[in-house]
C-alpha cells in the first residue's frame, strides 16, 4: 500500500530560526524541514510549501489568511503546518472551522531545530505521525500530546500547550 502524501505548510516559528552570530540573535534564512526530512528518514511522499518565514508574534490576519487559502488549494488531505507557539491556537481557530475536509495538524518548537535540546524534531514527529491517523479536522500537537483546535492553549508561564 502506498502512503497518501502529506503537504507541510512551513510559516516559521522559533522552529525555523536560527542563530547569527553576528547580529547576536535568532533570525530566519529558509526553512530546516528538507534537512529534518532527511534526518529523521521520512519514506512518506512529502511536498514542502513555504508559505512564509515570520515570527508568530508579526504574524496578523493576512498572514493567517494565506495559511488558510494553502490549506484549500493543497492537493493532499493531510497537511503539516510548522508554526511559531505563541500564536499558532490563533491560527487553529481560523482552519477549525473553515470546513476544509482534510486532516490539519498545526505544530512548532519552544527551541530552534538548530539549538540544542529542541523539541522540534519530537513535535515534528508527533505531527508527522498524527497527520496519518487522525480524522479529518484541525489539531495542534505540542508536548507529546494532540489538541483539538478549539480546545487548546499555550500556558506561557510554564512554556506548555494543555487542554481548554
Amino acid at each position: 500500500m502506498i502512503p497518501k502524501p502529506i503537504r507541510v505548510i512551513v510559516t516559521g516559528g522559533t522552529f525555523d530560526k536560527a542563530y547569527d552570530a553576528i547580529k547576536g540573535e535568532l533570525t530566519f534564512k529558509e526553512s530546516h524541514l528538507p534537512e529534518i526530512l532527511a534526518r529523521i528518514r521520512v519514506t512518506v511522499p512529502v511536498e514542502i510549501e513555504l508559505n512564509q518565514l515570520i515570527d508568530s508574534l508579526q504574524m496578523q490576519d493576512e498572514n493567517r489568511n494565506s495559511v488558510l487559502v494553502a490549506c484549500r488549494r493543497a492537493a493532499e488531505e493531510r497537511i503539516v503546518i510548522t508554526h511559531g507557539t505563541d500564536t499558532m491556537d490563533q491560527t487553529a481557530r481560523l482552519l477549525g472551522p473553515a470546513g476544509l475536509g482534510k486532516t490539519v495538524v498545526i505544530t512548532g518548537a519552544m527551541v530552534p531545530y538548530q539549538v540544542q535540546d529542541s523539541d522540534a524534531l519530537f513535535n515534528f514527529g508527533t505531527a508527522f505521525a498524527a497527520v496519518q491517523l487522525l480524522p479529518a479536522g484541525v489539531y495542534i500537537a505540542m508536548n507529546g500530546r494532540i489538541f483539538d483546535w478549539d480546545k487548546v492553549r499555550k500556558d506561557r508561564s510554564i512554556g506548555v500547550f494543555e487542554e481548554v
